[in-house]
Protein backbone atom coordinates (compact mmCIF):
# COMPACT_ATOMS: atom_id res chain seq x y z
CA UNK A 1 0.00 0.00 0.00
CA UNK A 2 2.77 2.35 0.96
CA UNK A 3 4.55 1.70 -2.51
CA UNK A 4 1.00 2.75 -4.15
CA UNK A 5 1.02 6.03 -2.53
CA UNK A 6 5.37 7.01 -2.92
CA UNK A 7 4.38 6.10 -6.86
CA UNK A 8 0.85 7.86 -7.22
CA UNK A 9 2.94 11.32 -5.20
CA UNK A 10 5.90 10.27 -7.95
CA UNK A 11 3.35 10.85 -10.74
CA UNK A 12 1.55 14.14 -9.44
CA UNK A 13 5.17 15.71 -9.01
CA UNK A 14 6.23 14.68 -12.68
CA UNK A 15 2.61 15.78 -14.14
CA UNK A 16 3.38 19.21 -12.33
CA UNK A 17 6.73 19.43 -13.48
CA UNK A 18 5.55 18.57 -16.89
CA UNK A 19 2.92 21.35 -17.10
CA UNK A 20 5.30 23.96 -15.30
CA UNK A 21 7.87 23.26 -18.26
CA UNK A 22 5.34 23.71 -21.05
CA UNK A 23 4.37 27.44 -19.12
CA UNK A 24 7.94 28.60 -18.09
CA UNK A 25 8.99 29.52 -22.30
CA UNK A 26 6.27 31.73 -23.24
CA UNK A 27 6.54 33.39 -19.75
CA UNK A 28 10.50 33.72 -20.52
CA UNK A 29 9.96 34.85 -23.77
CA UNK A 30 7.65 37.77 -22.34
CA UNK A 31 10.39 38.85 -19.84
CA UNK A 32 12.55 38.85 -22.29
CA UNK A 33 10.42 41.26 -24.53
CA UNK A 34 9.78 42.90 -21.46
CA UNK A 35 13.41 44.04 -20.80
CA UNK A 36 13.97 44.91 -24.19
CA UNK A 37 11.11 47.25 -23.97
CA UNK A 38 12.05 48.94 -20.62
CA UNK A 39 15.68 49.24 -22.21
CA UNK A 40 14.87 50.96 -24.91
CA UNK A 41 12.23 53.49 -23.31
CA UNK A 42 14.36 54.57 -21.11
CA UNK A 43 17.34 55.20 -23.73
CA UNK A 44 18.06 58.66 -23.90
CA UNK A 45 19.45 58.23 -27.08
CA UNK A 46 16.19 56.79 -28.81
CA UNK A 47 13.82 59.93 -27.20
CA UNK A 48 13.87 61.79 -30.13
CA UNK A 49 13.09 58.76 -32.59
CA UNK A 50 9.28 58.93 -33.88
CA UNK A 51 6.94 56.80 -32.56
CA UNK A 52 7.13 54.08 -35.17
CA UNK A 53 11.03 53.23 -34.47
CA UNK A 54 9.98 52.19 -31.56
CA UNK A 55 7.04 50.47 -32.96
CA UNK A 56 9.15 48.42 -35.60
CA UNK A 57 11.85 47.60 -32.78
CA UNK A 58 9.26 45.61 -30.62
CA UNK A 59 7.64 43.94 -33.12
CA UNK A 60 10.71 43.48 -34.31
CA UNK A 61 12.26 42.30 -31.28
CA UNK A 62 8.58 39.77 -30.42
CA UNK A 63 9.33 38.36 -33.81
CA UNK A 64 12.82 37.21 -32.86
CA UNK A 65 11.68 35.48 -29.80
CA UNK A 66 8.81 33.49 -31.22
CA UNK A 67 6.15 35.46 -29.72
CA UNK A 68 2.87 36.90 -31.86
CA UNK A 69 3.36 40.52 -31.88
CA UNK A 70 2.69 42.02 -34.91
CA UNK A 71 3.34 45.91 -35.60
CA UNK A 72 -0.62 46.33 -34.84
CA UNK A 73 -0.36 45.17 -31.31
CA UNK A 74 2.22 47.78 -30.38
CA UNK A 75 1.39 51.17 -28.54
CA UNK A 76 3.98 53.78 -28.33
CA UNK A 77 2.70 56.92 -26.85
CA UNK A 78 5.35 60.08 -26.56
CA UNK A 79 4.77 62.92 -24.02
CA UNK A 80 7.07 65.17 -22.45
CA UNK A 81 8.04 63.21 -19.84
CA UNK A 82 9.15 60.40 -21.53
CA UNK A 83 8.15 57.37 -23.59
CA UNK A 84 5.69 54.53 -22.93
CA UNK A 85 5.60 51.37 -24.75
CA UNK A 86 2.81 48.73 -24.22
CA UNK A 87 1.97 45.16 -26.25
CA UNK A 88 -0.98 43.14 -25.84
CA UNK A 89 -0.52 39.68 -27.43
CA UNK A 90 -1.93 35.89 -26.02
CA UNK A 91 -0.01 32.41 -26.31
CA UNK A 92 -1.56 29.61 -26.93
CA UNK A 93 0.01 26.35 -25.28
CA UNK A 94 -1.58 22.91 -25.84
CA UNK A 95 -1.36 20.84 -22.97
CA UNK A 96 -2.72 17.20 -23.72
CA UNK A 97 -6.30 17.65 -22.59
CA UNK A 98 -6.89 21.31 -22.55
CA UNK A 99 -5.72 24.33 -23.88
CA UNK A 100 -4.39 27.46 -22.44
CA UNK A 101 -4.66 30.93 -23.84
CA UNK A 102 -1.66 32.91 -21.64
CA UNK A 103 -2.58 36.34 -22.24
CA UNK A 104 0.20 39.06 -22.34
CA UNK A 105 0.23 42.61 -21.53
CA UNK A 106 4.11 44.04 -20.90
CA UNK A 107 4.69 47.82 -20.77
CA UNK A 108 7.44 49.71 -20.01
CA UNK A 109 8.14 53.53 -19.77
CA UNK A 110 6.52 57.13 -18.57
CA UNK A 111 3.37 57.14 -18.79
Amino acid sequence: MARWRVAAGIAVLVALLGFCGLLFRPYYQNWKLQSYMEEIAFDANRLQQPEGAFVAAVADKAAQLGLPAGIDQVKVKKSESGVFIEVRYFVRVDLLLYTVDLHFRPSAGAR
